[in-house]
This record gives structure tokens, sequence and C-alpha cells, in this order.
């Protein structure tokens, strides 16, 4: 499960590198309401949702422990 956190935390950083330089040459309000709308949003998603996976993780850990 933490590896599937980091793959997605990764792929999120290229994206996000990605948006930066599509930033370059579209500048426009629609570029911004974009950003505001999908890209931050999902930087936050991604954020929690990789957070989310690692407890679960942890806990999948504990219980497999626990049933050995």
């Amino acid at each position: 499960m933490s590896g599937n956190a980091a793959r997605v935390t990764a792929l999120t950083r290229d994206l996000s590198n990605k948006w930066e330089n599509t930033k370059n040459y579209w500048r426009d309000a629609k570029a911004q309401e974009f950003e505001r709308q999908y890209i931050e949003e999902l930087l936050n998603s991604v954020d929690k949702a990789a957070t989310v996976m690692e407890q679960l993780d942890k806990l999948i850990g504990k219980i497999r422990h626990d049933c050995e």
C-alpha cells in the first residue's frame, strides 16, 4: 500500500511540474480557473489520499502481525 502511495505522489509531482511548464504558455483567466478548480484540488486530494494509504498500510501490517 505504501508503494502505491509513493507512486501516486510521484506521478502527481510529475503532473504538477508539467503544469508549471504549461503555465509558461497559458496565462489567461481560464488557466487560473483551471488551476484552482482542478490542479489545486488534485494536489490537495492526493496529499490526503497518500496519508490515508500510509495509515492503512500500517494498519494492515498490524493486523497481519496480530493474526500470526
